[in-house]
């Protein structure tokens, strides 16, 4: 067998014989200054295979000379997961089948190389929920990063979620006897013991793993001072509180690495294995949870990974389904439930109630009826545990795994509020929806004076982040309204979302939105409602989702409504939304311009002069779309003056937007004359008012439409800007459209 202590001799009589620096060896293989030098001192004894591999390409060593060394590197590396000398600290057995987590590896194999004798030893913190695979992911790198700490690797479990967690001098003394010293040498007295595990590590290079730790007082006096050792520390809390440490908070799987973990446990080419990625979804991604489920399909060769799939489907027993012998899923949440405060341990539970996949601080002070400053400190509670997640700024979101064990606790702890609270929650989101929606309505604006909903609404960009924010709630709560029958509820707060859907059709929920608020108000007899829901409904359908004849239909089915009724301004949005539907039809346009004819004049008979605007601008269009662009020209400029004049009619605001988009119209026309330069400089006019008051795929396409205007005059920088923003929105709203620009982006470099 080779010395031990050859390798470094080799590397440097090679890198002598090649005439190169320590310096020049580290530009030309990737290998760390640092790293070549602790070699050569012998620092290092074993270094890995790929590093071996890129220092012989560096030196352009012959095969003989190559296998030589790797033959002195193999014989440097100590035995993996060994202990410097016992003291029933050694690695546990690591999981064969250990799958992904490959960019947290390789960042632990960064810190570990740099992990030098001068200055502080290397400290990590590995965080993460209940189940996330901490424990697992430290061992696993142990094993790989043990070349790089020739004086052997040190684990101690903390048990951090026990009752009565490992004291810091029991541990202490753990780690010193693992290092030789004899039990009668060990200092009584904590600090003195923390003292000399410091100088035993000063000289060293080792790997200690601190898993399961409870808190930072616990594994504060478990951390070296100097030399070259590398920490790493697990724990369900952040441990934020830890001075100069590096922070690796651990997420769920990516889909693909969790699929990849279930066939690495039961095996390629197993009868069903198609349906792992279901199997995965209803797992969470969450590792534990991916561990017992393929465990149960491991130890029943009659079971499908789409027969699991079936059977974690469902809801109420999916925590149950989730156990394999001793491990189980929901027992991994337990140890954290039974660790917080009266007041978190309340909030968990009720969050549990929460429908979509994230919230905001206020939700806490709704569910638990306290301060807000109480709610947070909860909340903060719960996400330094691992049971919450704050994926954001002000943002909260449940595992749903965890979101099931909240809601059974909440069935077993507090039966008799829970209906009380979900109604409680429910009214909230609706009654908080209503009032910043109608912000963005002409009859309405900022919120009344008595407004106390918890979140500020202030200003209309509140009331958009809110509603943005928590659509998936209020959403939920608008299906449960409905549910019940609430059906005047339903229309009101459907009633109020009309303006806001315009600044985000491509959202994908205002058709059912609209759907549930036409039947209730058909529900309840109420046809003047109806009528104005079946607009809002046809507008959903034929804008929102290209389904333009049934756009049609659903318009010509509220026009009836309204004309029985005698409404005019309602008949004329009917034409307006039929008209808009139509333009997606191929060879309406004649069509599209008598409606669009028939609705102005009924706007203006009814003294509706926020529709008229609108009325107006889509008469214009019909006539470009007929080719009569000359006429449709004049046309709008007329109504840009009417909308300009300080005297005119209407809600200030909306003749605001609909400028924005007559505007927008004029460019198009200038664009179908082939007028460049009108079309650029409109479109400039034009943008301002779109971005304050249209949505993100109306400010895309005015971009877009001005990239191709001034790609038309040859102004190369300005074109690549425009893009640049139109892609930028596409890409948001993943809209195909994106590939396209890119395409287009890429062609002005050629």
């Amino acid at each position: 067998m080779a010395d031990a202590g050859a390798f470094g001799e080799l590397l440097r009589r090679h890198r002598h014989a090649a005439a190169l620096t320590i310096e020049d060896l580290s530009a030309a293989s990737g290998v760390s200054v640092r790293a070549i030098g602790d070699m050569e001192r012998g620092r290092s004894r074993g270094p890995q295979r790929r590093t071996v591999a890129a220092l012989a390409d560096a030196l352009g060593l012959p095969s003989p000379d190559r296998e030589a060394i790797e033959v002195a590197a193999r014989a440097g590396r100590p035995r993996t997961g060994t202990a410097p000398s016992g003291g029933g600290c050694e690695l546990p057995r690591r999981v064969g089948d250990f799958t992904g987590r490959r960019a947290e590896l390789d960042w632990l194999e960064r810190l570990a190389a740099k992990a030098g004798d001068d200055g502080p030893a290397t400290i990590a913190t590995i965080s993460g929920g209940p189940g996330m695979g901490k424990s697992a992911l430290v061992v696993h790198a142990a094993v790989q990063l043990a070349p790089y700490f020739p004086d052997g690797s040190l684990f101690v479990d903390l048990r951090g979620m026990d009752a009565a967690p490992v004291a810091a001098g029991a541990a202490l003394s753990r780690l010193l006897k693992a290092f030789g010293v004899a039990e009668g040498r060990i200092p009584h007295d904590e600090e003195e013991r923390a003292g000399l595990y410091r100088s035993l590590l000063a000289d060293r290079r080792s790997l200690i793993v601190l898993d399961n730790a409870a808190d930072e007082a616990q594994v504060r006096s478990l951390l070296p001072g100097g030399g070259g050792s590398l920490v790493l520390v697990t724990s369900r809390r952040s441990l934020a509180g830890l001075e100069g440490v590096h922070q690796l908070p651990l997420a769920g799987m990516p889909p693909g690495d969790a699929v990849q973990m279930l066939r690495g446990i039961v095996g390629e080419g197993r009868q069903g294995d198609g349906d792992l990625d279901v199997v995965a979804e209803l797992c969470g991604n969450l590792p534990l949870a991916m561990r017992i489920a393929g465990n149960r399909l491991l130890s029943r060769p009659g079971w499908t990974a789409g027969h699991l799939a079936g059977r974690l489907a469902d809801e109420e027993r999916r925590l149950d389904l989730l156990s394999a012998g001793d491990l189980h899923v929901g027992a991994a949440f337990a140890l954290s439930y039974r660790h917080l405060s009266a007041r978190a341990a309340e909030l968990f539970r009720r969050l549990g109630l929460v429908p979509g996949p994230d919230f905001g601080a206020a939700m806490g002070t709704l569910l638990t009826g306290g301060s807000l400053d109480d709610a947070e400190d909860a909340l903060e509670e719960l996400v330094d545990l691992g049971l919450l997640q704050a994926p954001y700024l002000g943002r909260y979101r449940l595992h749903d795994l965890v979101r099931l064990y909240a809601r059974a606790r909440l069935a077993d702890e507090e039966p008799e509020t829970r209906e009380a609270v979900r109604r409680r929650m429910n009214d909230w989101l609706l009654d908080v929806t209503v009032v910043a929606g109608r912000w963005f309505e002409p009859a309405y604006g900022e919120p009344p004076a008595d407004y106390d909903g918890l979140v500020p609404l202030d200003t209309r960009d509140e009331a958009h982040v809110w509603l943005e924010g928590e659509s998936a709630n209020w959403l939920a709560a608008l299906r449960s309204a409905a549910a019940e029958g609430r059906h005047a509820r339903v229309v009101e707060v459907a009633g109020a979302m009309h303006w806001f859907s315009d600044r985000l059709v491509h959202w994908g929920v205002w058709r059912e939105v609209f759907e549930l608020s036409s039947g209730a108000a058909n529900a309840v007899g109420d046809r003047r409602a109806e009528a104005v829901h079946l607009n809002y409904l046809a507008w959903a359908l034929s804008y929102c989702e290209g389904r333009h004849q049934e756009g049609v239909d659903c318009a010509l089915r509220a026009y009836e409504l309204a004309r029985e009724l005698g409404d005019l301004s309602e008949q004329a949005w009917a034409l307006q939304y039929a008209g808009l539907a139509l333009r997606g039809i191929p060879g309406s346009n004649e069509r599209v311009a008598a409606y669009a004819r028939d609705a102005v004049a009924l706007f203006s008979t009814a003294g509706d002069w926020d529709g008229y605007y609108q009325g107006m601008g889509a008469v214009g269009d019909s006539l470009r779309r007929l080719g009569r662009t000359d006429e449709a020209l004049r046309h709008l400029n007329a109504l840009v003056g009417e909308l300009r004049d300080p005297e005119g009619k209407g809600t200030a605001y909306l003749r605001e937007a609909t400028m924005g988009r007559t505007l927008a119209r004029i460019a198009a026309c200038h664009v179908a004359d082939g007028d460049w330069l009108a079309a650029a400089t409109t479109l400039r006019t034009c943008l301002p008012l779109v971005r304050e008051h249209g949505s993100v795929v109306e400010v895309a396409d005015r971009c877009y439409e001005l990239g191709q205007a001034l790609h038309e005059l040859g102004d190369i920088p300005a074109t690549r800007a425009a893009l640049e923003e139109a892609l930028a929105g596409y890409r948001s709203l993943g809209d195909e459209r994106a590939e396209t620009v890119t395409k287009e982006l890429a062609s002005l470099d050629g």
